[in-house]
Parts: structure tokens; sequence; C-alpha cells
């Protein structure tokens, strides 16, 4: 609920930032980009911290970091500043996704499992419906500080409901790797950093050995990986063709996600006019459909293989691309529009649970932490590529035309491909307990 509010109100806000800390859109985007860096860095890292000292300590921890961390938002006066505490907030918010998918696994058995994702995605969805039209409200009224402040009262009551909730797991003796999870997370910056170097105009002899140093990096990390039992980097699961092919999908159908969505509030402020309050509950049609979908998407896939409704799904996401990218000049009115969004948004809803419910349940229980962090990994690499192609759309001038939506349905029927692939890997992997 925290990370939902929190995301959904960012993004209606970026034209607004961009306005009063006098930035370029194209750079008010780096407030969504290094949130999901810090995320995309530190997620593997922490799921092996957390196999060791313990999920519910990993969680409660990161929540508090992110409950603080917001809370200096409200002094935030420029775009570094912002970004400073951004990226306490991504390191927050990365300590409870990389366990949240173990903690669902103890809890849930595995004929049950769709069903625990989609209870949770009910608190995610409902929470991500009512974010834009509060981030709408609040900017009606006030200044955008004030949008970080509607999450603090949500973390402080889950962390008090956390400490009695959240199911224990017992330390372990095996040393953390920490020169491992130091490699991880700087092979995962490097390589952001030198895609946004590109699209954000920097020197070619800046952002050109920033990518080979990457490049370095992730081979010498690989095959270190590689030789060890436990890894931080699971390679041992990239192996299974039915996990490859699931975060390959995952990877695609995100990057098409935020693309998207990341560009629908300057389309329809500036090709529209919308107000950011207007915007705002134009989008709510998004969470909302999403809402209605994905939960029933989850427990569906404890019954329906998880693979036909993924590509279903993308199918589905992908004629409402389409359906965008043929917007008319002159708005199409407030239901032209809200009709679209959310058959774009069934699309996705219909992808996201029954694909991590077929990652996180073809794994061992004691590799689901891993599993849960390699799915995160995926969805986080996902919008980072996503918020980039955004950002560079905004370099181009193409923020109100049809480009985002179109590169979008390219991407989510790459996703389809992918979903079909799984259907042969379903039946020729072993299920496991």
């Amino acid at each position: 609920m925290v990370t939902s509010v929190d995301n959904g109100s960012v993004s209606l806000a970026l034209p607004t930032l961009a306005h009063d800390l006098h930035v370029k859109p194209s750079d008010a985007v780096m407030v969504v980009t290094v949130f999901q860096l810090i995320l995309i860095m530190t997620v593997l890292p922490l799921a092996a911290l957390g196999d060791r000292i313990g999920h519910r300590r990993v969680y409660q921890s990161g929540l508090c970091l992110f409950m603080s961390a917001t809370m200096l938002c409200l002094f935030a006066r420029s775009l570094p500043q912002l970004l400073a505490v951004r990226a306490l907030q991504g390191l927050g918010a990365a300590a409870t996704f990389s366990v949240s998918a173990a903690l669902i696994r103890s809890i849930y058995p595995r004929s049950l499992l769709g069903r625990g994702l989609a209870l949770n995605t009910i608190v995610a969805s409902t929470s991500a419906s009512m974010a834009p039209t509060l981030g709408g409200l609040i900017l009606s009224v006030a200044s955008w500080p004030w949008l970080f402040a509607a999450t603090i009262p949500i973390a402080a009551a889950s962390l008090l409901a956390g400490r009695k909730s959240l199911p224990a797991s017992p330390r372990t003796s095996q040393r953390y790797d920490l020169y491992g999870a130091l490699l991880c997370a700087a092979m995962f910056g490097f390589g952001t950093g030198a895609i946004e170097g590109a699209v954000h105009g920097a020197p070619t002899i800046l952002y050109t050995p920033t990518a080979f140093f990457a490049a370095i990096l992730a081979a010498i990390f690989v095959h270190r990986e590689i030789r060890k039992s436990d890894p931080i980097l699971p390679v041992d699961l990239l192996g299974r063709k039915l996990v490859a092919w699931a975060s390959s999908g995952a990877l695609l159908a995100n990057l098409a996600a935020m693309s998207l969505l990341l560009m629908l509030p300057f389309r329809l402020q500036q090709a529209y006019g919308y107000s950011p309050r207007e915007t705002g509950l134009l989008l709510a049609s998004w969470p909302v459909a999403m809402m209605i979908v994905a939960p029933a998407a989850g427990m569906l896939s404890d019954r329906i293989m998880p693979s036909w409704l993924c590509m279903t799904g993308m199918m589905i996401a992908s004629l409402g691309m389409i359906t965008l990218a043929c917007l008319p000049a002159v708005s199409p009115g407030h239901f032209g529009l809200m009709w679209r969004i959310a058959l774009t948004a069934t699309g996705f809803g219909l992808y996201y649970s029954p694909n991590a419910r077929q990652l996180i349940g073809s794994v061992p229980a004691k590799r689901a932490a891993a599993a849960g962090a390699l799915s995160q990994t995926t969805r986080m690499a996902g919008q980072v590529l996503g918020s980039t192609i955004a950002a560079a759309l905004l370099a181009l001038h193409a923020s109100t035309g049809p480009a985002s939506p179109m590169l979008g349905a390219v991407f989510a029927l790459a996703a389809l491909g992918f979903s079909a692939a799984t259907l042969k890997a379903v039946r020729t992997q072993p299920v496991e307990m």
C-alpha cells in the first residue's frame, strides 16, 4: 500500500515537479528513475541478506527506512535534494520487495499460492487506484511535497501490524557474501547509469566507458556466481527454461507498462489540456481495472495454466495500447480515454499475478526469496528501461504523439511470445515443493 500510493502520486506529479523545480520534463523523470535504480541495484543482495538474518527483520527495517526518507521528502526544495531522499526511499522499498515473495510463500501452501499473491495484489491495486485521485486532489490544494506525507501514516500502521503478524524465519550461520553484493549493485548501477547518460545527452566519452565497465563487472559477477551453491544472482534458477522465459516476459511487460504510464500524464495535460486533478481521475481507471482483474487472475492461476492467462493478458494489453496510439487530435472525452486506459490495464492485470505465481511456484520453497527477488529485479529492470524510453521520447518532443503506446504494444507482443514458450517448459519441468 505504501509503495503503490507513493509511486502513483509521484508519476502523476511529474509535470508539476518539472515546473516547480524549474527543470526539463526529461530531467523530472529522474525522480522515478533514481528510485527504480536503487531498487534494481539492491533487491538481490537484500534477498540474500534476508535468507541469513530473517525475512521479517529485513522487511521491517526496510519499511522503517522508507518512512524516515519520506519525512525528508517534505523538506526537499531542489531536484538534487529530492533525488537523494528518493534514493533512500528506494533502498527501503528494496528491502521490503526483496523478501515479500518469501513471506507469502511461507504462509500459503503451493496449491493456494495464486490466492496468496492475489490477496497481496488486492491491497496493492486498491491502493494504486486511490493514488492518482489522491495525488490530483492534493496538488489542487497544496504543493507537491505533501504528496509524500500521505504515505507516512500507512507506513507507521504497517510497522506496528508487522511486529506481530509477519512470520518469523530463523537466522543462518552462513556467511554473507558482501563482495558479491557489491559486485551485483555496481553491475546494475553502472549499466543503468550508462543508459541514462546516453538518454540525457551526456558526452559519449562518459557513458561509453561506463557501459564497458558495467559489462566487465557483469562477466566477473556471473562467472563468480555460477560456482556458488547459494548465489546472490540465482543463475541456477535462470538455467530453468520456465524461470528464464517467465522472467524475460515480465521484463518486457513492465517495460511496456512503465513507458506508457510515464507518458500519459504529459499527453493528457499537454495535448488535451487537462488539469492535474482531471488527469488523476482519468488515470485512476488503470488501477481500478487492475484492482478488479489482477486478484481474479491470481486466483484463477491456481486452476488454469498461468501461461494461458499471461498470453490472453498480453493480447488484450496490445489491443488497448493500439487504441491509445490511435487517439484523435481532439480529446475523445473522459469516457473515450478511460475505456482505452482500462482495457490496457486489464491486459496487464491478467498477466502479472499468473506470471509471478508461475515463477515463484516453480522453485523449491527454500529458494522462494531468491525467486521473488529475481522477479522483482526483472520487474524493476523493465521499469527502469521503460522510464528511460519515456525520457528519450520527452527529449525528442514526442510526448503527445502515438510513439509510446505503439512501442508498448510491440513489447507486449514480445512478452506474449515468451509466455507461449513457457507452455512447453511447464510440461517438461517437474514441480518442486
